[in-house]
Formats: C-alpha cells, structure tokens, sequence
C-alpha cells in the first residue's frame, strides 16, 4: 500500500485529490496539509472534501506528518512546492508536482534535488493533453516553417500565473522540433501599429473568464489551409486521477525527475 499526502488539502485540487484517492486500492491517504494559518487546519480532511469522516486532520505542515508517508503530491504554489520538495529530499520521499508558474532557478534547483528522490513534475496531469504534446510535436516537425504557429490557452478568473504551464509546455514542444529558441520568437501579446507577422514567432495568447477549466488551441496558419488542434478539460478531476496514476508509478521508481510522459509511457 503507498502512502500518500496531499499538499493544499483544502484547495480547489488538492480536495479533489483526496477525494478521489478512494478511486485507487494501491492508494493510502493518510496525511494532508495547508499552509500555517489555513482557517480549515485541524478539521476532518473527509468533511473538507466532501468523502465522510477519514480521521486525518489537516496539519500546518508537511513536516509534521512526512515521517508517515511514502508520497507528497503537491499542487499548490511555486514557493510552497520549493519548500516541501526540500524537505521531501532530505527525507527520501518520492513526489507528484503540478504546480505551475516555476521558475527557471525552481526547476534547476528541482533537478538537483531529485538526485535523492524520484519526482514526477508535469504542469499538466492529463492523459489527453500528453498524447496531445506527442502529436504536436511530430505536426510542428512535418509543418516546418512554413506554418505560422499560435496557441491560445483559456482558464478561470482565479488563475494567478500566465501564460498556463501547459501552454508553455506545448509552445516548447514546438519549438524543440522546428529548432526554434522560444525564449527568442515568443510572442505573448499584440497591440497597436506592429508590422507583418514575422514566420519564426510562436504566439501565446491568454484569456480569464468565469469559471474555465483549461482550454488549449494550438493553430498552424499555412496558404490555402488551417491545422486546429483543442484540448478541453471540463473537470479538474481528469488532473487528479492524473497525479494519482502518478504517485503509484513514481512510488516505484528510483532516484530522477520525470513527468507525465514518462508515466504514460509515451516516450
């Protein structure tokens, strides 16, 4: 049985995390944390995600119940996901990362880190959106040039980071395989008097509204002809499943970073 944690327990994905955990018998849940101050640290993580009572209450910290488990999975914040990947290093415990919007200096410190422990991190845990990553990249490779590429990504209005994790993941993958630099032909907004469209900028574009899953359009513009490529996500719970397919493969895996790919066995 693998014990899994949950971090920012009380979030939109962390309960759905919890919740659904009950979906998976090679699957523990058994300890669950928020940040220090959270107004639901102490209640029954059950009755914050809707499943009954568990018995587990929700810690201030993931210190305070590491010793207890095997897996943390962490979907929460760049900061907090940088302090409990620390502490998960130092204690050898595997983990699953979604969090989104790290930084270049975050992800060089998680490659370090996961030297000690194995960690699968992928700014999206779906099964549609890592087929969709494979098939854009042999799309942009066959396309070349002679495409103009633009993706268009649409999320709630309480989403803190843009462009989404995903939609710089896509652009990268692109990018990789028409030998493009992203940081050099990114093109993430358009106002004004700005000349022709240059042919090696790879455009993102950002929309908040309502209360929007995650949305992702990926155009290649040629003469003649448009390639539109959409992935949909009506429910967070396809993220959650997700991450929790993860925490059992990564459970059994030896010290290294790797991500979703590599869980679905798409590379």
């Amino acid at each position: 049985m693998i014990k899994i944690a949950v971090a920012g327990a009380a979030g939109r994905m962390g309960s759905r995390i919890a919740a659904l955990s009950k979906e998976y018998p090679d699957l523990k849940l058994a300890g669950a944390f928020e940040k220090n101050g959270h107004s639901a640290i102490g209640k029954d993580l059950g009755t914050i995600a809707g499943i009954g009572e568990t018995g587990i209450r929700l810690s201030d910290s993931l210190g305070n119940i590491i010793d207890n488990i095997d897996v943390i999975i962490d979907f929460t914040s760049p900061a907090a996901t940088m302090e409990n990947i620390r502490l998960a290093s130092k204690k050898g415990k595997a983990m699953v990362i979604g969090t989104t919007g790290l930084s270049k200096d975050d992800i060089k410190e998680i490659q370090a880190l996961t030297k000690n422990i194995p960690c699968v991190a992928a700014s999206n845990m779906s099964t549609g959106v890592n087929l969709l990553l494979k098939v854009l990249r042999d799309v942009a490779r066959v396309l070349g040039d002679e495409y103009d590429i633009e993706i268009v990504e649409s999320h709630h209005r309480l989403k803190k980071d843009a462009p989404s994790g995903t939609a710089l993941k896509m652009a990268q993958v692109i990018a990789d395989a028409v030998n493009r630099n992203l940081d050099e032909v990114a093109v993430y907004a358009r106002k004004g008097l700005i000349g022709e469209r240059t042919k090696k900028e790879i455009g993102i574009q950002t929309v908040r509204a309502g209360d929007i899953v995650g949305e992702h359009t990926v155009m290649f513009g040629g003469l003649g002809e448009r390639i539109e490529i959409t992935h949909k996500a009506s429910s967070r719970d396809t993220f959650a499943r997700g991450a929790l397919k993860a925490a059992i493969w990564v459970s059994r895996k030896q010290a290294g970073l790797y991500d979703m790919q590599d869980v679905l066995g798409l590379k």
